[in-house]
């Protein structure tokens, strides 16, 4: 089992400056990776749209985040090389990425997926227990439902709490376990593991680091997807060197 390091609010700083200062070293992976990112949120809108489920979209962007530690792992891997002084090219960082679904992070990627759809499936019924006597068939409508009537503020009540406790399990899954598969031969229940002792260790500042991340995913996703172009690289870099120091040399 990894050794594990307590942080504190100015490790936190320290990570997130690390992390920008990765993004302006190379900007063009994470802009390519936040870009991929940012149209599989957009993608997901859109297909919603089209399938005239459009009150869907709220709560996929707001479930949509969770996924993103995996997507990030590219952007791991850039911040390692440049620890390491090593030379950026494509086909390292795209094949190295590509060469993961031998390994355990192929079931933390599913893992995520799985809390993701519990998500959206529960807000399903939460509609329909909810607001199931409501009429709605645009996002407008359903908007001024949720807002103005007292099924609706039931409804985000809910929705927001339950959102919010699937959120905290996936974070504390996923802080850690995504970086040291990636770096190490290890199983993915010992790296679940290891990630949820390093929220036990230091859980006020590493319960700031979730708010930090879900809000400015949040602000990110809330410009059309737009804004994750940028948000995520940076926070992709700075989860990097924040695992860094939880996380001692094997």
């Amino acid at each position: 089992m990894p050794d594990v390091r307590a942080v504190t609010a100015a490790d936190i700083g320290s990570a997130l400056a690390a992390g920008l200062a990765d993004f302006r070293r190379a900007p063009a992976f994470g802009l390519f990776f936040g870009a991929v990112y940012a149209m599989g949120g957009l993608i997901i809108a859109l297909s919603l749209a089209l399938w005239h489920v459009p009150w869907l979209i709220y709560p996929c962007a707001i479930g949509f985040p969770l996924i993103g530690p995996f997507i990030a792992v590219g952007l791991y891997e850039v911040s390692r090389r440049l620890e390491r002084g090593e030379t950026l090219s494509w086909p390292g960082v795209l094949g190295f990425v590509w060469a993961q679904r031998r390994r355990e992070l192929g079931w933390m990627a599913f893992v995520m997926l799985f809390i993701f759809w519990v998500w959206m499936y529960q807000i399903r019924l939460l509609i329909a227990l909810v607001l199931g006597r409501l009429s709605f068939s645009t996002l407008p409508k359903f908007v001024d439902i949720v807002l103005t009537t007292p099924e609706g503020w039931l409804f985000l009540v809910l929705g927001h709490i339950v959102g919010a406790v699937l959120a905290l399990i996936l974070f504390s899954l996923t802080v850690v376990s995504v970086p040291l598969l990636m770096e190490r031969d290890l199983d993915i229940v010992t790296a679940m593991a290891t990630s949820v002792r390093a929220v036990l260790a230091s859980p006020v500042p590493m319960l700031g680091w979730g708010v930090v991340v879900t809000l400015l995913v949040l602000a990110g996703a809330a410009s059309a997807f737009i804004g994750l172009v940028v948000v995520l690289p940076v926070l992709g870099h700075a989860t990097w060197h924040l695992y860094r120091a939880i996380i001692p040399p094997a």
